[in-house]
This record gives structure tokens, C-alpha cells and sequence, in this order.
């Protein structure tokens, strides 16, 4: 087994473009203009250029262009050894130069496209170097973040939070490091995090993805298009292909050069959420066997955002050897993902981990995996009076009329006969009693009579309660 560890601290730096105004971020990956800048091989541009026009068959220097996403320069350089090598040949050409002809493969072009594809299957924009693609990460790192708690609090409206919550959760946030939400379920673990992702997406401005690394010759592919919500105008849906013909060589003939690095997609801050499907295989690099590109794993996707890992201790695989998974990237920020060949490389881990549980510490970690995650928040119950002021606001949205002594009422059972209220309850409780309703023909209501026999089958009698005991700071 070979190892590639360099990258990390070494190799040539992403070419980074500073962008006037406020629509690029200062960090936005320049547009190379040279084979070097682009940072990969000709040989990489070749194969790409093959199997492209293996698959489509005719098209202009313009479209071969657009879709390895690298200027014309930089294409043309592989368009002329491929015909020096007899594998192109040209079916057309008009006096705007080389950018205009209509290139084609020959038989042997054919031959040397499908042992092209014998090595990857990947088609599609140019990858960039494991080296830019670190580098990058490091410039748009959680860590760069700007939270404080006026920035914060519009993210958690609507959100019943103790006093002091926010005071707790932001330095978790600035820190970039690993936060674990833990107390008794049903308290509003899982909508904290939720809540985390939207004030990274609204508040964190966009950072940049690209859509494949290329690592030792093997191709990664990272942009994904369910994670990744893009703000770039990169993609433009046309009404048919004679359409989306026109609109690329409109773009290339009539707009100037992109303010970045097109092989790059221009994205909100990415949130990552997974709960009880996650497995270590789903950490790994996912191959489909020979000549498969590689896709990368959720936490790598996740770089530059939020990697959510929702109820932790209840996935299929013992939670301490998932956890023994992250002791690196949380110690060092950095994971390992091993190719089928054996070879390992290195690749950030810039992301904000967050866990969530309901178990207790013992049950699921040890000392050395808690001390790597710096920042803990118990989640404990709400309060009697934020119970009845979610449980009023869930009422009006539902149409329900209720007094204030009434939803006290229902939150005020005695708790050594049913469980505690959690957060989730008035919601819940609101939707039991429409269900009611509904299967009584009646009009929605809530009156005496129906909270307490709703209230009867809803909170379950308990001979336990589950205590929430606090192993840390606590809102």
C-alpha cells in the first residue's frame, strides 16, 4: 500500500482571482490560462477530448471547450497532438480559426477513445489538482465563518431556545470544530442542527466545489448536484439541443472570459445531513469496479459547510467503531480515502461537525474521542411556559381556538405518572387532536372534554422517567 501525504502542506497553489464588487468571493479560483496553471497533464485533456467526441462525434473547437469547462488555449494544445497523432481530424472549418472548426475522430481516434474509456468512464469538465482542490478548501474554510450573535439570531426564529443557548452554540460555530448536541429525544436536537445549516447557507456566503479532483491519475468526482446548491449561471437550461448549441457558442464567442475557474461551481455553503443510514462504508471513496471514476463520500462533499450526524448511536454498525473513524480528521482536519489500487491520499476536513444523541456518553464514545470534540450543549426539556407559548402558536396555525389555562393544563400533568413534555409534544399533540377530529367528521376543536382525552392516549404512562443529566455546559 502506497500513501500520498503531500498534498496537504505542498504542491503548487490554486491560482486565486481577486474579484471587484460583491458578487465573487476575494478567494474565487482563477480561470488558468496556461497547461501549468490548469494544474493536470495533457494527457488528462486527451483522454477527456477522446471520449467526448467518442460520444457526441462532431463538435466545434467552442463546444469541446465548454465541455472539458477550460479555455480554448489551453483544449487546443491537446486538439493539435491528437492531430499530430492522427486520431482527429477536421470535418469543417471556417475563417474564425481553429475555435470554429468541427473536429472528428478518425478510426484510429476511435480505437484509442474506447481504451480511453477501458482507464475511466469519466466524461465530462476537466478535473482540477488534489493540490488547487486543498489549497481552495483551506481558503474557504468554516472557520472563516463571521458569526456573532446578531448574525445568529435571525437563523432560530420561531425556535423556543433557553437563555443563553446562543452564547453556547456560537463559538461552537466560529471554532469550525466538531459540537455535540446531546439530552433526552424529542427537544429539538435535530432542528438545532437543521438550523445550523440554514444560518451557514443564508449567513456563510458561497464558497466553490469543483466537479472533479484528479489524485495519481484517478478521477473524484464532488459536485453533486442534490448537495450542492449553486449560485453561478454556469448551467443554463435551453428549450432543445439546437438551442443549447446556440446559447455555448453565444457564450463563447460574445461574452469575456468567466471571473473564475469554470471547472469550479460557485455554491451556497453545503449542508450534509444523515441519521441511521449511515455506514462506514459510506466514509469510503465509492468505486463501481474497473474503469469506474471514484465519487467522493458525504463528509468530503460537505467541506466548507455543515456535516450533520443526526442521532447518533443508532446507525447500523456500533457507534465506536464509526466514531473510531473520526479521531484523525477530527484531531488533525485531515482524512485519508484509499483508491482500489491501495494507494491513499489526503484530503481536507473543513467542515463543521456536528453530532446529535440521546444517549448517554458511556454508551457510545470514550474519553479520547469526546476530548476531540471540543464544544458540548445538553439540549435539555423546555420550560412550562415555552411549552404553552409553542403550543398556542401551533393551535393558531392549525385554526384551533384555545385559552392560555387550557394549555397550561395539558403541560402541568403530574410527572411522576406520565414522562416530561418534550419540544416536540405540541406540535405532535396538535396533530393527534385533528386526527381526531377528522375521523369524527367534526370540526376542528380542542375544548376540555377532548385535551384530556387526546392527552389520556398521548402521554403515555411511564414507571421511569428518563432522567437528562447534563455532562456539560448547559443553556
Amino acid at each position: 500500500m502506497t500513501t500520498d501525504e503531500a498534498p496537504i502542506d505542498s504542491g503548487r497553489p490554486a491560482a486565486t482571482a481577486t474579484v471587484p464588487g460583491a458578487t465573487l468571493p476575494h478567494f474565487a479560483p482563477r480561470t488558468p490560462s496556461t497547461l501549468e496553471e490548469a494544474g493536470i497533464g495533457e494527457h488528462e485533456i486527451v483522454a477527456l477530448l477522446l471520449k467526448t467526441l467518442y460520444l457526441q462525434g462532431q463538435l466545434t473547437g467552442f463546444d469541446l471547450a465548454d465541455e472539458l469547462r477550460l479555455p480554448f488555449s489551453i483544449v487546443d494544445l491537446a486538439l493539435q497532438t491528437l492531430q499530430r497523432e492522427r486520431c482527429l481530424e477536421v470535418a469543417s472549418a471556417r475563417v474564425v480559426g481553429r475555435v470554429s472548426y468541427r473536429f472528428q475522430l478518425t478510426e484510429f481516434g476511435r480505437i484509442r477513445a474506447r481504451e480511453a474509456f477501458e482507464q475511466s468512464r469519466y466524461v465530462g469538465p476537466a478535473p482540477v489538482s488534489l493540490s488547487d482542490y486543498v489549497t481552495q478548501c483551506r481558503l474557504q474554510s468554516i472557520a472563516r465563518v463571521h458569526c456573532d450573535l446578531e448574525s445568529l439570531t435571525p437563523s432560530f426564529d420561531g425556535v423556543q431556545l433557553p437563555a443563553g443557548f446562543l452564547e453556547l452554540l456560537g463559538p461552537a460555530i466560529c471554532s469550525g470544530r466538531a459540537l455535540l448536541l446531546y439530552g433526552s429525544p424529542g427537544n429539538g436536537k435535530t432542528l438545532i442542527g437543521h438550523r445550523i445549516g440554514q444560518f451557514l447557507t443564508e449567513r456563510g456566503g458561497n464558497i466553490f466545489v469543483p466537479y472533479a479532483v484528479s489524485s495519481g491519475g484517478s478521477i473524484v468526482t464532488v459536485f453533486d448536484p442534490t448537495v450542492h446548491d449553486t449560485t453561478d449561471d454556469v448551467e443554463s437550461p435551453s428549450d432543445s439541443p439546437a438551442d443549447e448549441a446556440t446559447a455555448r457558442h453565444e457564450r463563447s464567442v460574445f461574452t469575456r472570459e468567466p471571473a473564475f475557474d469554470r471547472r469550479w461551481r460557485q455554491i451556497r455553503r453545503p449542508v450534509v445531513v444523515t441519521c441511521g443510514e449511515l455506514t462506514g462504508e459510506m466514509l469510503e471513496l465509492r468505486h463501481g469496479g474497473e474503469g469506474e471514476f471514484y465519487q467522493a463520500p458525504p463528509h468530503v462533499k460537505a467541506n466548507g459547510g455543515l456535516f450533520f450526524i443526526d442521532d447518533l448511536g443508532r446507525q447500523r454498525i456500533p457507534p465506536r467503531t464509526l466514531l473510531n473513524r473520526w479521531i484523525l480528521p477530527l484531531e488533525q482536519r485531515i482524512d485519508y480515502l484509499t483508491l482500489s489500487n491501495g494507494r491513499r491520499f489526503a484530503v481536507p476536513f473543513e467542515q463543521l461537525t456536528v453530532f446529535s444523541t440521546n444517549l448517554k456518553a458511556e454508551e457510545w464514545a470514550d474519553d479520547a474521542f469526546l476530548r476531540r470534540i471540543p464544544h458540548k450543549i445538553h439540549v435539555g426539556p423546555p420550560t412550562t411556559a415555552q411549552l404553552t407559548a409553542m403550543f398556542g402558536r401551533c393551535c393558531k396555525e392549525a385554526g384551533l381556538s384555545v385559552s392560555t389555562q387550557l394549555a397550561e393544563r395539558l403541560f402541568r400533568r403530574p410527572h411522576d405518572r406520565y414522562r416530561s413534555p418534550r419540544a416536540s409534544d405540541p406540535q405532535d399533540f396538535v396533530e393527534y387532536v385533528l386526527s381526531i377530529c377528522r375521523f369524527r367528521g367534526e370540526t376542528p376543536h380542542l375544548d376540555d372534554a377532548l385535551l384530556d382525552e387526546a392527552a389520556e392516549r398521548f402521554f403515555l404512562p411511564v414507571t421511569k422517567r428518563d432522567p437528562d443529566t447534563p455532562e456539560a455546559d448547559t443553556a
